[in-house]
């Protein structure tokens, strides 16, 4: 086996005990026992719990969400259709790591305390900023975040429902497209009276 499948067959055994156990709970040996190997084969190419969870987001949600961010300044200022295109691209890159996507959504404490979790924080505010307008109501702000909110937690959300995640990707992006088509058409959101009539008399 190559040395990349084998750093891919520990991410994939990480992360299916990180979502069984949560990342707190779960150790280098469990997950090396799981795994069948030693715990210095498993440092080999991980030397903490840490770096494997660094590892997982920059390999599958990090490295995609970068590419979907420059594709968009690129293509400044930001019309309707370039907004919409940033949804769809976004929404693929987190399709593919649906389980990444679970271990967000259930270990926010742990995240908290990981560098990873800021970083990846600051890719949802970038994403956010390219997807609303600058000078947009509040109202709207609140529809362009939840379009990105929605995409993300009916990964996980609707099992219940029976659909397949390429179904509730669809769904959920067709609602955020939705959402932030609104905000796009509302525009600018309205001065305040007070600022109004000052323009006007000044």
């Amino acid at each position: 086996m190559s040395r990349g499948n084998t750093r891919q067959r520990i991410q994939d055994i990480a992360l299916e005990l990180f979502a069984e156990r949560g990342y707190e709970k779960t150790s280098l040996r469990e997950i090396a026992e799981q795994l069948g190997v030693t715990k210095a084969a498993l440092y080999y190419h991980f030397k903490t719990k840490e770096d494997l969870v660094t590892s997982l987001f920059e390999d599958l949600v990090l490295g995609p969400a970068d590419e979907v961010i420059a594709w968009a300044e690129a293509r400044q200022p930001t019309t309707l259709e370039t907004k919409l295109e940033i949804l769809n691209r976004y929404s693929e890159c987190i399709s593919k790591a649906t389980p990444l996507v679970r271990f967000i959504h259930e270990n926010q404490a742990a995240l908290r305390d990981l560098s990873v979790g800021e970083q990846m924080k600051a890719r949802m505010f970038t994403l956010l900023k390219l997807i609303k307008d600058e000078d947009a109501a509040l109202t709207d702000q609140v529809r362009c975040s939840s379009a990105l909110f929605t995409m993300h937690s009916s990964l996980f959300t609707l099992e219940s429902s029976g659909a397949g995640i390429e179904e509730k990707r669809q769904a959920a992006l067709e609602v955020a497209r939705e959402l932030v088509t609104s905000a796009h058409h509302h525009g600018p959101a309205p001065r305040p009276a007070a600022e109004t009539s000052s323009a006007r008399h000044g």
